[in-house]
Parts: structure tokens; sequence; C-alpha cells
């Protein structure tokens, strides 16, 4: 990160510095006003605003609460230790991101003078503008964004190993320095910044952990759907078995039960946005096309085509 900008980040605020001079716990009163330890967005953020960001206040442990927005962490240098929901012990190493829904409980282990880490303070309606710029059909996409936004305590948080992904770290960065300088516009350039942060994710969905619940069946669910992500020109639910060493059985019912899904269904849901996408953005025939995403059969093309889009393949280029 560069380095005008850590500067400003590693200052001792007057939290920390009260701390230092032997408070043994954090100011609560600049995090909420109510007897349970939630943090509250108001507290946090200026009226008006749907994200800022502030620094971890360190030498404290920081007791277990909960947030009424959505939390990013990012590690800009050393490391934290975070438990989720009392039992997940997390260690965030410098250029990781950790993503907190509103439901978990969250508290954090003392840091040095060296951990830097920031916190986006993000409500829920800020990320809005940035889904328009995603696939509405990426099933990747949907999978990871409910995990942060259904209530429930199940996947209540994402971890993203992502320290040596050089697009990520840049996005990143420009998110922190844009909230630190109060750039102009900066609500229109964050929200499109979170919407190409979150496309670059979604890309290195190998690097996601899931947190609490079922941590197999989410890695397992997320297995399913690179798989589909990726071979979905040849993808076949027997090939996909053979990989993860299922009966074909026992894999269909897994993936309709964490997906609401058939396999047929997300791989249907693949090829027609991918057909969609390439009927907008090139001029290849659309029998290419076709064969492009894995079919062979026109006429089951373009039956299922018009079921889902409601028009024939050539009047959607033409309306495009």
């Amino acid at each position: 990160m560069d380095r005008a900008l850590m500067a400003v980040l590693e200052k001792i605020t007057p939290e920390e510095q009260a701390i230092l001079n032997g408070c043994s716990q954090v100011s609560r009163e600049l995090y909420t006003d109510r007897r349970d330890f939630v943090i509250d967005s108001d507290k946090m953020l200026e009226k008006g605003k749907l994200m800022d960001i502030r620094t971890h206040t360190r030498f404290v442990h920081f007791p277990k609460h909960k947030h009424n927005y959505i939390e990013i962490i990012y590690m800009c240098s050393g490391k934290t230790e975070h438990i989720i929901n009392g039992q997940d012990r997390v260690t965030l190493c410098q250029g990781e991101l950790l993503f907190l829904n509103q439901n978990c409980y969250h508290e954090i282990l003392p840091a040095k003078k060296e951990d830097i880490a920031v916190n986006f303070i993000v409500l829920p309606q800020f990320f809005d503008e940035a889904f328009k710029m995603m696939d509405d059909e990426n099933i990747l996409r949907n999978f990871i964004i409910s995990s942060l936004t259904k209530n429930q305590e199940d996947a209540s948080y994402l971890l993203f190993k992502v320290a040596d992904v050089l697009p990520v770290q840049n996005l990143v960065e420009n998110l922190v320095w844009s909230l630190v300088n109060g750039q102009p516009n900066r609500r229109q350039m964050n929200q499109v910044t979170m919407g190409l942060l979150l496309l670059q994710l979604v890309n290195v969905s190998d690097r996601i952990f899931y947190g609490q619940g079922n941590t197999y069946e989410h890695q397992a669910v997320l297995k399913v759907l690179r798989y589909i992500e990726s071979n979905y020109r040849t993808a076949t639910l027997a090939q996909l078995a053979q990989m993860m060493n299922e009966s074909l059985y026992q894999l269909s019912r897994f993936i309709k039960k964490n997906t609401g899904h058939t396999f047929k269904e997300l791989l249907l849901q693949k090829r027609l946005n991918q057909a969609a996408f390439l009927l907008s953005t090139t001029k290849l025939p659309v029998s290419d096309i076709i064969y492009h995403v894995g079919y062979d059969n026109t006429s089951y093309f373009h039956r299922v085509f018009r079921e889902k889009y409601g028009m024939t393949p050539k009047e959607y280029r033409e309306k495009q």
C-alpha cells in the first residue's frame, strides 16, 4: 500500500492513546447507545453516507459484538486474530479480506502497533449500484452475496485469501484512498470500484473460505458452481460426481438442497447467460454461438432461449 496512505492509517487515534495511557477497554459510547453491544451504523456513518472507513482499534481486546451493517476488514499490514460466533478463530493476514454479515458475533484479540487494519462500514443498499455491474445470472456471484445478506448464522463470514491477487489489492487501495482523502464524486466512484472488486473476488472463488455452519457443504457447493462456470460447454453430472467421489444420486440431491436448482437447471442457466452475452457483444452467427455454449440441438436451444427471454436469439441481438 502507498506509503503516504499508510502514514495516515497508522496514526494513533485518541481512543488508542487513551488505551496506551491506561484505559483497559474500548470506548463503548463511540460505537453504540444500546445495552447489548451492537455497533450502530448511525454512530459510524455521517447522515446520508452509505459507506465509510475507520482503522481498527489496536492495543486492546475488542469485546464480543454484532453490527447492524456489513463490515469488510482489510489487513493493510501485520495480522489480527478474530473469534467469530464464539468458536471460529480466524487469522487475517496482510492483504486479506474478511466479510462479516449483520448476524454474526465478532471479537478481536489485541493488535500491535504494526497491525494496521481498516474496517469498511457498508450499508446493504450501497451494493445496489455495484450489483448492476454484475451479471444477474451468475450463480457463483449470487451464492456469495446471499451469504452476506441472509438473516441466518449460516456462512456468517467470508475470508478471501487474496494477498497475491494484484487487481484486488489495487481496487481495495483505491477505495481506501478515496475515503481517506474525501475525493469528489466519491460515492459513484466507490460504488463502481466496489462492483469491480466483487467481480474480481468472484473470479478467484478458489480463494474463498466460508465460516460457521456446515463449512464442508459450503466448500462443496462452491466446487460445484466453479465446475459449471469453468466447464459449461462440456460439463456433465457424471463427470462432476467422479471428480467429487460421489454417487450421481447423492450429488444430485446435494445440489438441489443447497442451491434450490438441479444440476441441469444450473447448467442451462449458465449456458443461456453466456449465449446472451455473446449475442450482445459479438457478431458471431447464432449457430456458432449455440455450438460455443455447448449445444448441438439448435431447435432445443431456440426453445429454451425463447422460454427464458421471451424472444428469439435474433430478436434479442437486435434489441440489444
